[in-house]
């Protein structure tokens, strides 16, 4: 039995709730069986559907979208990536290989007061420095030094890495586990999660 998506209905939205370790051929073979049910109901109704509870790349985005348009044509809307990724919004942790994954290339420094977010992996070409924070629901790779913030595996995913040319003193999350690094780590250190804390190798 099929039970990846949960809707709901409020009075401005119907609610697509997706589980947040479905995997997109399950997504899209679910939503197969549930939209004639649900187009029935958009007989009398055009309020928009918003997709929520995992986070989406833009390719599967588009694939998710096609298939409910071809159903059902209303606005579709999906949860800003904000809402998604950080330790609030992790209601579970899970296991999900990032050695491949949709990657957001950010071609300069980061600077205090400055964030960036993907729910796929990001590389960073220059410094993340002090007050700036990166969070990522795959990996983090910094070719610069890591001053601010850095936040792999917002969704949750314990498998996802941080890595960098160099650590210096500030604060790395991986999942829902957060590590204070109290002095400079040389040499491209590597951080993830072994036995249920974040390790630097």
């Amino acid at each position: 039995m099929l039970n990846n998506i949960i809707i709901n209905q409020t009075t401005n939205e119907i609610i697509l709730n997706v589980s947040i370790i479905a995997d997109i051929n399950e997504i899209l073979e679910e939503l197969e069986i549930k939209l004639p049910k649900l187009r029935d109901f958009y007989q009398t109704s055009k309020i928009p559907i918003r997709v929520t509870g995992r986070l989406f790349t833009e390719s599967e985005i588009k694939k998710v979208k096609t298939m409910i348009n071809s159903e059902i044509p209303v606005e579709v809307r999906f949860d800003d990536v904000s809402n998604l990724l950080g330790l609030h919004a992790i209601k579970k942790t899970f296991e999900a290989d990032t050695d491949i994954s949709e990657t957001k290339f950010v071609l300069n420094s980061l600077r205090s007061g400055q964030r960036e977010e993907y729910p796929g992996s990001i590389v960073i070409c220059g410094d993340v420095n002090a007050g700036a924070e990166i969070v990522a629901g795959g990996n983090i790779i910094i070719l610069g030094s890591l001053r601010g913030v850095a936040h792999a595996g917002a969704n949750g995913n314990t498998m996802a890495i941080i890595s960098a040319n160099n650590i210096d003193i500030t604060q790395i999350r991986i999942s829902n586990l957060v590590r204070e690094v109290v002095e400079k780590v040389e040499r491209c250190p590597i951080c993830k999660i072994e036995k249920n804390e974040i390790i630097i190798v």
